[in-house]
């Protein structure tokens, strides 16, 4: 469904991907674990158009979608959930839901997507008429998390989504994550630092080290790999 092939992303002078290749097939949950550093949060604003790569190609569906600006990439259904939440900290919470329905014209089915998110977020009906910036650092999240859901994901983007939050939100935010991919078929593509959840969660993973995708294998294989669980799990 996605297909990054062989991608070289620079900031100025310096080189931050270096021949990076991703396969996400429809309907997985697929994580990119690494330092802090590594190029994970590049990886996805290389998809999302934001840092285009200066060669290689990004492939989605079959069409090439190098190049294009933003705007368009989000049309074709990839949607980003950017690290630091980024919500529209001075409206309210429904109204950050429906920016995330901007492109859309049919109201009842934006409509309905409302309540679902209010379903999977059952706080953000409560707080639907509060400012987001008053929200708590995982109520922002869900926020966020619920905003891309807006759009109608084919594929959801999600970086860094347990980035400072309290260990017991973090595993609400993951269950959720599991049934948005398991009730509508959503693919996910997760970075995240907190490789232990991020690999009890995905069907397959990357690991990324300086710009370079150095391990690729299915979850539960990297979790049992020794120099993973050294350098990212702790063990």
């Amino acid at each position: 469904m996605l297909k990054i092939n062989n991608i070289q992303t620079f900031y100025g002078n310096i080189q931050a991907l270096k021949d990076v290749s991703i396969e996400i097939n429809e309907g997985e949950i697929v994580t990119l674990i690494g330092a802090n550093g590594a190029g994970k949060t590049t990886t996805l604003m290389s998809i999302c158009g934001i840092e285009p790569p200066r060669n290689g190609e990004i492939i989605f569906d079959g069409d090439p979608i190098t190049g294009l600006p933003p705007e368009k990439i989000v049309q074709k259904g990839i949607i980003q959930v950017p690290e630091g939440r980024r919500i529209f900290p001075d409206m309210t919470v429904l109204e950050n839901l429906e920016m995330g329905a901007f492109l859309r014209t049919n109201k009842q089915l934006i409509q309905q997507d409302l309540n679902y998110v209010m379903t999977l977020f059952p706080i953000l009906e409560k707080r639907k008429t509060q400012l987001g910036g008053t929200l708590s650092g995982g109520e922002q999240q869900m926020l966020a998390i619920s905003r891309a859901l807006m759009a109608r994901p084919r594929v959801l983007l999600l970086d860094e989504p347990s980035l400072g939050l309290a260990p017991l939100i973090i595993k609400q935010i993951f269950e959720i994550i599991k049934q948005i991919n398991k009730e509508s078929n959503t693919t996910i593509f997760l970075v995240e630092q907190n490789a232990n959840q991020a690999l009890k969660l995905a069907d397959r993973g990357y690991v990324m080290e300086n710009g370079r995708i150095t391990l690729v294998d299915s979850a539960d294989s990297l979790l049992e790999n020794d120099d993973v669980r050294k350098a990212y799990l702790g063990m």
